[in-house]
């Protein structure tokens, strides 16, 4: 599969749009936390995007610059089976040129400096990769 860039609008999946727009006013409070605090408009320096349909799946926060996907797991993640979906889905993203790191809820909840300081981190590492 193609890497993903502005040529293939980044996987762009128009199918998923109206899900996408139902999940961006229907946040989780780890999604709220991260927005509100970390990624929202340029804090780290590039534009995030909330809820961005790509492939079949749509991710929490994508930043189409550096090919990163940012997931806030919930209780969701931790039912039988949702481990291997995630590395199927990590695996295809990953296939396409995404970088995506994941936490859970509680992470971003109680240790939302240190979440945050790991995306920076990893958005420091892809500028250097990307914009060089």
């Amino acid at each position: 599969m193609e890497i993903a860039s502005s040529k293939n609008n980044w996987h762009y999946n128009p199918y998923l749009t109206e899900r996408a727009r139902y999940l961006r006013k229907h946040f989780t409070k780890s999604e709220a936390y991260l927005w509100k605090f970390g990624l929202r408009g340029s804090l780290m320096g590039v534009k995030f995007l909330r809820q961005r349909p790509v492939l079949n799946y749509i991710a929490d926060f994508m930043c189409r610059d550096l090919l990163l996907i940012i997931e806030c797991d919930g209780a969701s993640h931790l039912i039988e089976g949702a481990a291997e979906k995630d590395a199927r889905r990590d695996a295809l993203l990953q296939e396409v040129g995404f970088k995506v790191l994941r936490f859970d809820d509680s992470m971003i909840l109680d240790h939302l400096t240190t979440t945050l300081g790991i995306v920076a981190q990893e958005v420091e590492e892809r500028k250097k990769q990307f914009w060089q």
